[in-house]
């Protein structure tokens, strides 16, 4: 996982839709009274509280200590803890693990992927989603294009997000141990808040894009590539991203 200092504020006050859009995989997980499940990447742990609600014992992990900070302040009776997807172990099983729009972070998916398992009870299921093949595809070309035009293509970032086939991804769970039960791989266009919706967006989720360059560069590349952008994400006054996402039930 890239080492991305998350702004826990921009990313509740900007970036809603994450937590909006997980209580539908939410939906696919159907939280019992007392289970003990864990949410993988919880943000600020909107999502927590919600399958929380259920009467489910929750932990919540993220990498980043600033989120998980805002969580335990948001949330005191909720148990979060610094971990990353790669390397957690607990001493209990979880009945379920829940992971929304976390492990396309995570280049290391087999480690990943193996935590998750050893970290179920038999029985147990995984419920995900992440960014499929595809996803943001044309913000991502828009900025390279930018990167290129400012004679700066020799500082472009290696790929950092990962971004599988819903073939890929389930054969590593099946390969780990897990039986796929449900899987989906589904365009999602996303809208963005606000006149700088796309601006606040790659400045929150691409600014890895940009870890070669200096802060004079960062902003002539943004405002380039929010123009390319414009014609066919921003219309009535409101930007669209080209999400594609990639959603999974799997059973250890």
């Amino acid at each position: 996982m890239p080492d991305i200092k998350w702004n826990s504020e921009l990313y509740d006050n900007k970036h809603s839709f994450v937590s909006a859009y997980g209580e539908d995989v939410v939906s696919w997980l159907q939280p019992a009274n007392g289970e003990k499940i864990l949410d993988l990447g919880c943000g600020t742990g909107q999502l927590a509280h919600s399958i929380a609600m259920s009467g489910a014992e929750v932990t919540g992990i993220d990498k980043s200590p600033d989120m998980i900070a805002k969580a335990q302040e948001a949330y005191p009776n909720l148990h979060f803890a610094v971990k990353d997807a790669t390397d957690f172990q607990f001493a209990q099983p979880f009945d379920a693990i829940f992971s929304n729009a976390t492990l396309h972070w995570v280049n290391e998916k087999e480690k990943a992927i193996a935590c998750m398992y050893n970290n179920l009870a038999a029985g147990g299921r995984l419920v995900l989603e992440m960014g499929g093949k595809g996803n943001v595809q044309s913000i991502a070309d828009a900025v390279y294009q930018a990167m290129q035009e400012e004679g700066l293509a020799d500082k472009k970032s290696p790929d950092f997000w990962y971004f599988p086939s819903l073939s890929e991804y389930t054969t590593l769970l099946e390969k780990q141990g897990f039986r796929v039960v449900s899987a989906i791989h589904f365009d999602r266009p996303t809208a963005l808040t606000g006149e700088d919706g796309m601006e606040n967006w790659i400045q929150m989720f691409g600014s890895f894009f940009f870890k070669n360059l200096t802060a004079e560069q960062v902003t002539g590349i943004i405002k380039k590539a929010v123009e390319y952008l414009r014609a066919e994400y921003y219309h009535d006054g409101a930007w669209v991203a080209d999400y594609v996402r990639l959603r999974i039930k799997a059973i250890k």
